[in-house]
């Protein structure tokens, strides 16, 4: 049963990754910036520096998304209030009925996929999704460091 779960989680990767892949073609943004404007609009506003590492991105590579992403009207650069002399960005929410449009295939088969379980099972699934994430993220940062 393991080795079926960890074929499925490698087939889900595919598709989220072919599904990204066509939003940003819609969007005209390419997969590395709609990825950072997702970690934008869940974790913002934040640095470019701390945005770099939450991406694993080099913070010369970030500034190219950055300028890309604010040339579409998708972030904007701020001042930190704390520090003048540091920037934040933050995500523009005027485009968010574009992403949404794009998403709503697949949120809607997502809606339908959960209301087949009880609300034990999704806790379950959640919690398993979570470990999962957090599993990547530690297998990331480990080849980071390498």
């Amino acid at each position: 049963m393991t080795s079926s779960i960890k074929l499925s989680l490698r087939a889900l990767s595919i598709e989220l990754s072919l599904l990204n892949h066509q939003v940003g073609a819609h969007l005209d943004l390419n997969d590395v910036d709609l990825d950072c404007l997702d970690l934008i609009a869940r974790l913002g506003p934040l640095s470019p520096s701390v945005l770099a590492q939450h991406a694993g991105l080099h913070p010369a590579t970030m500034t190219g998304i950055l300028d890309r992403l604010a040339q579409g009207g998708w972030i904007v650069r701020d001042r930190d209030r704390s520090d003048r002399r540091a920037v934040v960005v933050r995500a523009l929410r005027d485009r968010n009925p574009e992403l949404l449009r794009l998403y709503s295939g697949m949120n809607s088969a997502m809606n339908e996929i959960c209301a087949r379980y009880g609300n034990a099972d999704l806790e379950v699934l959640a919690d398993f999704l979570r470990r999962t994430v957090d599993a990547g993220r530690s297998a990331t940062d480990e080849l980071a460091r390498e």
